[in-house]
This record gives C-alpha cells, sequence and structure tokens, in this order.
C-alpha cells in the first residue's frame, strides 16, 4: 500500500517480539540464546559425527525436526481465537486485528509468517545451521563452510515455513467442518500414497532442495509452500465467531466429579477453548510423529531394531510440558487473588489436572504406537512406566523452574540450559538402551522400570519443593 500501512505493521510485530522477548529476559539472558543454541545442537551433531553418523542423516533429521518446529508455531491458530474472545484478558494479538486495523485478515495473516520467519530464521535457524556445518565439516575450507551454511540455512527457513503453512491451512480447512476435513484428508491420503509406492516425496521439499538445487526441486518447493499458504489464507479465518451454543452449567458437575476447583476450572478453560482437548491431542500426536521417524532413523544409523515399547514410552512422556502448557495457557496468578484460594491450592489444583491429562492423552498414544510397531509384553509395560514417570518428572522440574508461566523461560538462556541438562541426564542414558541395544535382558529391563519410577517419584519430590517457593514469589510480587 502506498501509505506505507502494511510496512508499518510489519516494523511494529517484529518490534514487538523482540521487546517482549528481551524484557521478559533480560538483554544479556535473550542476547545468549543463539550462542547457545549454536553450541547445544553443533554439540549433538558432533557427537552424532563421532559415532558414525553420515553428515547427510544429520542434515535430514535437522530438516524433519525444523519442519516439526514450523508445524507448533502454526498452531498459533488456537491462541488467536481464545485472545479475540478475552479468554487471556485483554490480550489481541495483533495478527487477529483484522476487526480494528484497516487491513484484511489475509493481509495480516501474511504480515505474520514474513514476520515470524524473518525473526526465528536470524534466532534459531542461523545458529542451528552454523553450528550442525562447523561441527559435521568443521575440516573443509572457509568457502565450503559458508557455502553449505547458506544453503542449509535457506531451506532450513523454507522447511520451518512449510510446517507453519501446514498447521495453518489444516486448521482453516477443519473449521469448515464435514467438506473442509475431507478435503484436508485428500492430500494426506495422496501423500500416504506416494510414499507406500515407493516415490521419493522428500525430494519436492526443502530437504530435496538441499541436496540439489535443480529448477524441477526449485519449483516444486515453492508450488508447496505457496499452496498450503494460499489454502489457509482462503480458509483461515481466527475473526470469523463461532456459532452460539446454550450449554447447561458445567462447573459444578465437574466439580463434584473432580473434587478440586481450580483442576476444574483449568479442564473447562481447555474444553471451552478454541480446539479444546482436541489441541492436546494434536501436540501429542506431533510428538508422536517425531518418535515414528526418529525410531525409523534410529534402526538406520545403528542396524538394531529399536524397541518400540521402550522409545515410545520415553519420548511421549515429554508430551508432559506441552499439556501443563495448555493448562497454564489462561491463567495469571493475580487472578486468583480474588478468591479465597492460596497459591498452594492453586499449584496442587493444576497438578490434579495434569494428572487427570497427561499421562492419559499420552498412554493413549502409547497404545497406539504398540499396536502398530508390537513389541514384547515386558517392554510394552515397562514402556507405559517410564512414559508416566517422565510426565511428571518433567511436569515437577517445569513448576520448579517456572512456576505457573511454563513458556516464559524458552528464551531465556539460563534457564533453558538448566532445563536442557535436567532433561538430558536421565533421557539420554535411557533413549540410548531403547534405539541401539536389542533383545533387551530382564534386568536391563528391571533398571529401566526402576528409572521411570524414579524419576516419577523425583518429579512429585520438585513439584513439592516448588509449592512453598512460588507461594513466597507470587505473595511478593
Amino acid at each position: 500500500m502506498s501509505d506505507g500501512r502494511v510496512r508499518r505493521v510489519f516494523v511494529e510485530m517484529l518490534r514487538e517480539e523482540w521487546r517482549l522477548h528481551s524484557r521478559l529476559f533480560g538483554g544479556s539472558h535473550f542476547s545468549l540464546f543463539p550462542v547457545f543454541i549454536c553450541l547445544l545442537v553443533g554439540g549433538a551433531a558432533k557427537l552424532l559425527s563421532v559415532t558414525g553418523t553420515d553428515p547427510q542423516t544429520v542434515f535430514a533429521g535437522l530438516h524433519a525436526l525444523v519442519f516439526v518446529f514450523g508445524l507448533h508455531t502454526g498452531s498459533i491458530g488456537f491462541v488467536g481465537r481464545d485472545a479475540l474472545q478475552n479468554l487471556l484478558g485483554d490480550v489481541t494479538l495483533l495478527v487477529f486485528s483484522a476487526r480494528t486495523l484497516p487491513l484484511s485478515q489475509s493481509t495480516l495473516l501474511g504480515l505474520f509468517v514474513v514476520k515470524d520467519s524473518v525473526y526465528y530464521a536470524v534466532l534459531f535457524l542461523l545458529p542451528i545451521s552454523l553450528g550442525t556445518v562447523l561441527a559435521v565439516q568443521g575440516t573443509v575450507g572457509p568457502l565450503l563452510v559458508i557455502e553449505t551454511v547458506s544453503i542449509l540455512w535457506t531451506t532450513l527457513v523454507l522447511m520451518f515455513v512449510l510446517g507453519m503453512g501446514a498447521t495453518i491451512a489444516a486448521l482453516g480447512l477443519a473449521g469448515r467442518g464435514v467438506p473442509g476435513l475431507a478435503l484436508l484428508a485428500a492430500p494426506l491420503a495422496a501423500v500416504g500414497a506416494a510414499v507406500v509406492s515407493g516415490v521419493d516425496v522428500v525430494s519436492y521439499t526443502p530437504y530435496g532442495l538441499f541436496l540439489a538445487q535443480t529448477p524441477m526441486r526449485v519449483g516444486t518447493t515453492a508450488i508447496g509452500i505457496v499452496g498450503v499458504f494460499l489454502l489457509g489464507a482462503v480458509t483461515f479465518d481466527a475473526t470469523a465467531p463461532r456459532p452460539a451454543q446454550t450449554v447447561e452449567p458445567a462447573f459444578r458437575a465437574w466439580w463434584r466429579r473432580l473434587g478440586d476447583p481450580v483442576a476444574t476450572k483449568s479442564l473447562l478453560d481447555i474444553h471451552r477453548s478454541a480446539g479444546g482437548f482436541g489441541k492436546v491431542l494434536f501436540s501429542a500426536a506431533v510428538l508422536f510423529g517425531v518418535t515414528a521417524a526418529l525410531v525409523d532413523f534410529a534402526g538406520q544409523i545403528t542396524g538394531v531394531p529399536p524397541s518400540p515399547g521402550i522409545s515410545f514410552g520415553a519420548i511421549l512422556g515429554l508430551s508432559g510440558f506441552t499439556t501443563y502448557n495448555w493448562l497454564t495457557q489462561s491463567d495469571d496468578v493475580t487472578l486468583y487473588f480474588a478468591h479465597p484460594l492460596s497459591v498452594r491450592a492453586v499449584l496442587r489444583g493444576k497438578f490434579r489436572a495434569f494428572l487427570l491429562l497427561g499421562p492419559l492423552v499420552g498412554l493413549a498414544f502409547y497404545g497406539l504406537a504398540l499396536g502398530w510397531r508390537g513389541g514384547p509384553v515386558a517392554e510394552a509395560a515397562v514402556g507405559a512406566i517410564l512414559l508416566v514417570g517422565v510426565a511428571c518428572y518433567i511436569f515437577g522440574t517445569t513448576v520448579y523452574l517456572t512456576g505457573l508461566s511454563p513458556n516464559e523461560f524458552l528464551f531465556d538462556t539460563a534457564l533453558f540450559a538448566v532445563f536442557g541438562v535436567a532433561m538430558v541426564l536421565p533421557l539420554v542414558p535411557v533413549l540410548i538402551v531403547g534405539f541401539a541395544i536389542s533383545p533387551l535382558s530382564g534386568t536391563l529391563l528391571a533398571a529401566l522400570g526402576g528409572s521411570g519410577g524414579v524419576l516419577g517419584a523425583v518429579g512429585v519430590g520438585l513439584y513439592r519443593r516448588s509449592v512453598p517457593k512460588w507461594a513466597t514469589r507470587y505473595q511478593q510480587a
């Protein structure tokens, strides 16, 4: 537009993203975050390289993880609809302000995608690219390193954008009822059929472009990205009001069953928000897909068939973080001060809500994994113990570090490093066993089952220690 409205909104989006994170985490902590990411990813890539993993395999796994990151970022649609309905108080995101700004919804959505692409390309994807290339190709000349970093960075950004666009398009189609769901199922079925028939689908993605920069792959990548965003622009409308519904008061009925008012409110908040409990399932489904890919990936590297029970159990336990995130997304602890509730009661209610939702969702997908992959009964039982133990451990660790604001530490370098170490130390040995050792002896299975119980106990212990800590902090704030 000639009056510069588009440029002004884009600049304000980008500036607000930076202001928010730098204000939350302090300039020094936030500025060190890309450095930490570079070192972390570089260290992981170097470890894989030393153990004999082919560099192309490392690059393939990296593209897959970035695609998942894009899928998760695109789920902003769940938050946006709730923000418009004041579920988050007086917060209304710029990307969902088409009714109050002289810009169309499609324009705002496009600006949001470009803003996120630019922001995360610099903050995440550039240090990831640099760390990975230096780790696996550190002995080659500087010009080749620069060239590889440039290509890898470009294709990672494209993969991130593709993932984000895919989620936005899927949300748009899902909001169109049965015809939209049918249309959504069509491309998924086509991709599945292509994979089963032996078509190299990967070559038509940004990863294929990373492997060979041919005109055909450039064209297919562009068509794929433009296609999902055109579909998203046509179908996705976060400002559209949902049909009016009349429902009976449910709080007292749920309260009688659950016995805790905070747990009842937390679960009802999710149930009545955009996406309902489906967004919890969506988060777990993404993790399920990542786990399935990692199991195949590990089998190719080690030549040993991984244990589905141990592998899926340990990784699906990480869904505890996303579950707790959804349980706290609409909360501000100060709102509870208007009621005769203590901070201890609030945290206790969150714990009960988590136990009723988190492990059950993880176990549901775990059952799906076992039905698909199979495995010995003993390994399946130990995997279930690991899943519950890891979920409780990650819950206790998250509450201890962040209280009722689990999202706020993600860009705080110090807290993120502590959280990363707390996850890596107990989980990496378990995953090595699950991915690289087969068959598992009875002694090893007993040790893994015991470690799941210990992790669960540590998580509950951390939660209990966090209650007085956060009660004091919140009351003094």
